[in-house]
């Protein structure tokens, strides 16, 4: 019996921060200069999104502040991450007035994919009619253009969104096997393309690829020797093929979990001040641990140098016992930090993961562990929960937090690295 061929949308945001500020002051993003950055960090402060009115007079997307002509005049924005997750949940009831969450898969705050397959019939629409009822849904209830790509898989689906949609009036683009082929298969930069980095391109290059048809045309022994099993993505994708579904997708379980965090510090960093932040990074990641109830086996750190003066450095320690006590864990990280980090380099970004984690009935004890430190330690750690719960991050804080060089305070007022556009009491 042959399979059912199958329609998925990619459904994408256009700039999707900057048209949420233009949607909340009432602007055309179409007609509007404006741009979505922290003025507090100076005139090279990165723009996160750039309206499309911008956009369109030649400015790139994540640029900096400074990169902007003068002769511009624009608008500028801060931050406000708790409102687009708010507008990017508001999306997501909209595709759930139309389609069962099972069909959904977020890929990121301003882009999702939906198998559209059973819906087709049931709505009685073609695909391109379905992309367009969407978006036009989506800026009739909350005034943000979206785009949509439209594949026979979902990595066709991604690369219509990508590449074909853009070239599109109604900014809806379909793909299938055939018309990759034939429209996409000598598609230049490769960069374009879903998955393919640069480090991937200039490694292509070597052996005189630059696009979808020479992967193609490749010998396969010369892929797997130099990408390993990455090959088979890469050979799959150059014919246009993608086994994956969304089905599969929602059933993925990760073999192996971590807490992690990291951050791009706010200028060069010293190797104490570093350390400092490396502190914070893992009493902060072990507080993790005890509201998620969870414990770490290993401690890891990578470093990175600034302006790339040299290559990064990492290190890492497992635990002789799993645990989630702060005062077994940030000692731990600090040592991991001193034997991988120089002491006369200055540090820029940091990052600190705790690995092998499980539940915390997993805890490791010996002879030596004395018990009622333990309990004390968590019941401390709990009541410290309990009112930043409560009172917010920011209520309980260390004195590490306000020395100058600490950025946890300042973090805590964040989402995903970037302002929430409120305090950490949770007020606007």
């Amino acid at each position: 019996m042959e399979k059912k061929s199958r329609i998925y949308f990619c459904i994408d945001m256009k700039t999707f921060y900057a048209s949420v500020e233009c949607a909340e002051r009432g602007l055309n993003p179409f007609e509007t200069n404006l741009v979505v950055a922290d003025v507090s960090r100076g005139k090279n402060a990165l723009c996160l999104a750039i309206s499309p009115g911008l956009k369109a007079q030649g400015v790139r997307n994540r640029c900096r502040l400074s990169e902007i002509p003068p002769s511009i005049k624009y608008q500028i924005a801060p931050p406000r991450m708790a409102l687009y997750i708010e507008y990017s949940a508001d999306i997501y009831d909209l595709y759930l007035d139309c389609f069962s969450p099972d069909d959904i898969h977020v890929y990121s705050i301003d882009e999702s994919f939906i198998d559209v397959t059973d819906y087709l019939k049931l709505y009685r629409l073609t695909p391109v009619d379905m992309a367009r009822s969407l978006i036009d849904r989506i800026a009739e209830r909350k005034h943000i253009p979206a785009t949509a790509g439209i594949g026979t898989n979902l990595y066709l689906a991604k690369i219509a969104l990508d590449i074909t949609a853009k070239h599109n009036a109604e900014h809806i683009g379909y793909l299938d096997e055939r018309l990759y082929l034939r429209h996409l298969w000598g598609h230049r930069p490769i960069t374009d393309f879903w998955q393919i980095s640069f480090g991937t391109a200039n490694r292509l290059s070597k052996f005189g690829i630059y696009d979808m048809r020479g992967i193609a045309n490749a010998p396969e022994a010369l892929l797997y020797k130099e990408f390993g099993v990455n090959a088979e993505l890469l050979i799959d994708h150059a014919w246009g093929r993608e086994s994956c579904t969304i089905a599969d997708i929602k059933q993925y379980r990760s073999k192996t979990r971590s807490v992690s965090s990291s951050q791009i510090l706010p200028r060069d960093y010293s190797f104490e001040e570093a350390r400092l932040v490396i502190t914070e990074m893992a009493q902060n990641g072990a507080m993790e641990l005890v509201k998620r109830h969870l414990v770490a086996g290993k401690v890891s750190v990578l470093i990175g140098y600034s302006k790339a003066c040299r290559p990064g450095a990492s290190g890492s320690e497992k635990l002789r016992l799993a645990t989630a006590l702060g005062s077994v864990l940030v000692p731990t990280a600090c040592a991991v930090f001193d034997g991988c980090a120089e002491r006369d380099v200055p540090i820029r970004r940091l990052a600190l993961s705790f690995e092998q984690v499980a539940d915390e009935g997993c805890a490791g004890y010996d002879l030596f562990t004395d018990f009622d430190a333990v309990e004390r330690e968590k019941r401390r750690d709990r009541t410290v929960l309990e009112l930043k719960n409560k009172y917010g991050k920011n209520a309980v804080l260390r004195g590490i937090d306000l020395t100058e060089a600490a950025t946890q305070r300042e973090r805590n007022n964040m989402i995903g690295g970037h302002r929430a556009g409120y305090d950490a009491t949770g007020k606007s």
